[in-house]
């Protein structure tokens, strides 16, 4: 089991959760963070601190973004687990259910 972003990250990237992982394990693409599967520790401490709540434990990941748990794994598919999302900054690339999102709104 792990954590996942959904759709309200999107064009946002707060990053607010990033700064609250200890295991270094939240990855920036270029329009979402997807947590790596494998190096989450599933502490929690990223989903209070998610100003638009994106981020859900799986199995509680609202129906209709259920195919951003997908999304989360196979982000990693090339990377493998590089061990420390810190190291590598942004990647230049999101999933493909990212990619075909409209770019998203964040009015206040």
């Amino acid at each position: 089991m792990t954590y996942v972003i959904a759709e309200p990250c999107v064009d946002l990237k707060d990053k607010a959760c990033i700064e609250e992982c200890p295991v270094d394990c939240i990855y920036e693409g270029q329009r979402s963070l997807y947590i790596h599967p494998d190096e989450c520790v599933d502490c929690g401490a990223c989903e209070p601190v998610c100003p638009v709540e994106a981020i859900f434990y799986e199995d509680d990941t609202p129906e209709e973004w259920k195919d951003y748990y997908k999304a989360n794994v196979e982000f990693f598919d090339e990377l493998g687990s590089p061990g420390g999302a810190s190291k590598l900054g942004m990647i230049e690339r999101d999933h493909p259910v990212i990619t075909a999102l409209p770019p998203q709104s964040h009015d206040e």
